[in-house]
């Protein structure tokens, strides 16, 4: 029976699933309280749901209205998400890494009436823009003793806990939950579910309008595509839900098919996590399995001697069972063998890490390093890749389970058509849909182009804007460079990254950074060589490794200077550089560098929520140290 047809949205998705696959009573939440976990079911998630939606109805909250979120991951997110969804209100989520002035902007542009509020951090932040905010007429935070943040604070608005609603919502739901079920029926798929603002490297955020149609859609399609999801699945969430990528391929999958969501309490214990929940699918990001890709290398190998000897031949034998295996073949009887023996030894000890369960991962957000994804193709840990922008809600293709090709980014979805588009000439050199696909199909390179049900409704309040990405046709134009290969899509960079060399030369960083970041020294790369000779970088080393050869204390990464210039430092990053270097053309090649002590971050406004990095702000902040590595190398010429 189909659960999901073109008249679904998003507050029918979980109902679908209590009338049809889990009973009312069955866990779809869980969390960590203290040293236990606990767990929430259908039933009560939608109790909980139907009384903040009673509240809302009190206070006068309408279809269309906004309600915002700034909060990390936790179950009050969906209670509230599922509250105002079932009576047309649209979902604006903000990151909590924004600042004041960027929060403000969002809430004014947006229009939010309500905002549900993390922690007594983001709550001060709240405070502070609130009576500049002037829609605003309730402050929710999900904790109960806000007053010692608020008792000598007067504001134009209310502030009232979650707890203190939900308990006000349920004496009310008798008069309510008739208007909350005829609410539900009237949101049909074409009306706005949420307003996602993106981050962008450059300019004023937009507000990305996504409908209803566009998330089932876009589950329903994703779940044809990796059909191995079922009811029994248990997602580990930790990537902000503020972001496209894990509201659609955790919490709404999990909505559609009745999986269990746990939700990691932190980046820094999500190895732990991992333990203890022992997840079969998660939702990562290609920085997390570079991270773990990097500890399991030098755990395997930095004792030297036979137990080195035994962790590469592991991974050797598991690159060539994997390569018989994708070329269509049985592997004999000999590397079969092996295969268990180096399962036995090597492969089951690095699983049991991830709490011994997991299916796959979906990697998404940026392009996964090749040699990072046939690592764990090695191991027997499935990395599936998507690719898709807040625009594309999100996803355009992704990965199919039984057929990887690393360095790409999946089969085109069903219902959608992806075209490669020549930057210059703005014809289409190649079309392809789900159903075209040819596995040895390679086309040429130019800006993709998506054309379809995942296509966003238009940025908020801006049709110029809307107008300048969505053409004539009904093509969004992406702005990233790709092309097709063996049948599956594959990113190059984006178009605004592109530096053109002073000898007209096209240089897409992304590649050349992933090559550099093959080395365990290093932690970032930032290229820079647009209308210069020659290319340099800014380079982050990989902290613990440096620390552990030189022997260095975490006072050395509070130092003012912003860049490291010991010479010992620069000469063990030059051997990597120098290495890694011969895998490039002699254009693209890192001829001068600076190593930077501590990561860009997204507090210094250095790169978006999402990780990527504001390219001008960059060049512009650190202007002075670029132009004195450029002269220096004048100098030594």
């Amino acid at each position: 029976m189909e659960l999901i047809d073109k008249n679904t949205t998003i507050p029918q998705l979980l109902r679908n699933v209590v009338k049809n696959i889990h009973s009312e009573n069955d866990t779809f939440l869980i969390r960590k309280v203290k040293d236990k976990w606990e767990e929430t079911s259908f039933k009560d998630t939608l109790a909980f749901a139907d009384a903040i939606s009673s509240y809302f109805l009190e206070i006068g909250i309408k279809k269309g209205d906004r309600l915002g979120f700034i909060l990390e991951n936790c179950p009050e997110y969906v209670y509230y998400d599922q509250a105002l969804q079932q009576i047309g209100a649209i979902n604006t989520s903000i990151y909590p890494t924004l600042s004041e002035n960027e929060i403000e902007y969002i809430l004014n542009d947006s229009g939010v009436k309500t905002i549900l509020v993390g922690s007594p951090f983001l709550l001060k932040k709240i405070i502070k823009i609130a009576d500049q905010c002037p829609a605003l007429i309730r402050i929710i935070p999900v904790f109960d003793d806000f007053e010692k943040i608020t008792e000598k604070i007067d504001l134009n608005t209310g502030i009232v806990s979650l707890n203190r609603i939900i308990e006000e919502g349920k004496l009310k739901l008798s008069e309510y939950q008739k208007t909350i079920d005829q609410r539900r029926i009237e949101v049909i798929p074409s009306d706005i579910s949420a307003l996602i603002y993106t981050s962008g490297t450059t300019g004023t955020p937009k507000g990305v309008m996504l409908t209803h149609s566009n998330f089932v859609e876009n589950v329903k399609v994703c779940l044809e595509q990796i059909p191995v999801i079922d009811e029994n699945e248990t997602f580990l969430s930790f990537l902000p839900l503020s972001h496209v990528f894990e509201r659609t391929a955790t919490y709404h999958v999990c909505c559609a098919k009745g999986c269990k969501i746990a939700f990691a309490q932190s980046l820094e214990l999500l190895a732990k996590n991992m333990g203890e929940v022992k997840p079969t699918v998660m939702s990562c990001v290609p920085r997390l399995l570079e991270k773990i890709h990097d500890k399991a290398i030098k755990g395997g190998t930095s004792a030297g001697g036979t137990k080195a000897k035994i962790f590469l031949w592991a991974l050797d034998t598991g690159q060539k069972h994997r390569e018989i295996k994708e070329a269509g073949r049985s592997p004999g009887l000999l590397i079969s063998v092996k295969h268990a023996i180096a399962e036995k030894l090597v492969f089951s000890k690095i699983k049991e890490k991830t709490g011994g369960r997991l299916k796959f991962m979906i990697s998404g957000g940026a392009a996964l390093p090749k040699n990072v994804g046939e690592f764990f193709g090695n191991l027997g840990i499935k990395i599936l890749e998507g690719f898709g922008l807040t625009e594309t809600s999100p996803v355009m293709s992704v990965t199919e389970y039984h057929r990887q090709v690393y360095g790409t980014v999946g089969r085109v979805i069903p219902g959608i058509e992806i075209g490669i588009q020549d930057v210059e000439t703005k014809n289409f050199i190649s079309v392809q849909t789900h159903a075209t696909f040819k596995e040895e199909f390679i086309s040429d390179e130019g800006e993709i182009c998506v054309r379809g049900h995942c296509v966003m409704k238009g940025y908020w309040n801006k049709p110029e804007e809307t107008a300048e990405v969505i053409d004539q046709n009904g093509w969004f134009h992406t702005g990233d460079i790709g092309r097709f290969y063996k049948g599956n899509l594959q990113i190059t960079d984006r178009i605004k990254n592109m530096l053109v060399n002073a000898y007209g030369k096209n240089i897409y960083p992304t590649p050349v950074e992933n090559t550099y970041l093959k080395s365990p020294k290093i932690e970032g790369v930032f290229l820079i060589g647009d209308k210069k000779e020659y290319v340099t970088a800014i380079v982050t080393p990989n902290r613990e490794t440096m620390q552990e050869i030189f022997g260095l204390k975490d006072c050395f990464f509070d130092l003012p200077d912003t860049f490291i210039d010991d010479e010992q430092i620069v000469d063990w990053i030059s051997q990597d550089i120098r290495k890694f270097s011969s895998e490039l053309a002699k254009f693209e090649r890192i001829k001068s560098f600076i190593i930077k002590r501590n990561p860009f971050t997204i507090e210094e406004g250095d790169i978006t929520p999402t990780m990527k990095p504001k390219r001008k702000v960059i060049e512009k902040k650190y202007a002075p140290a670029i132009e004195e590595m450029y002269l220096g190398m004048l100098e030594t010429e």
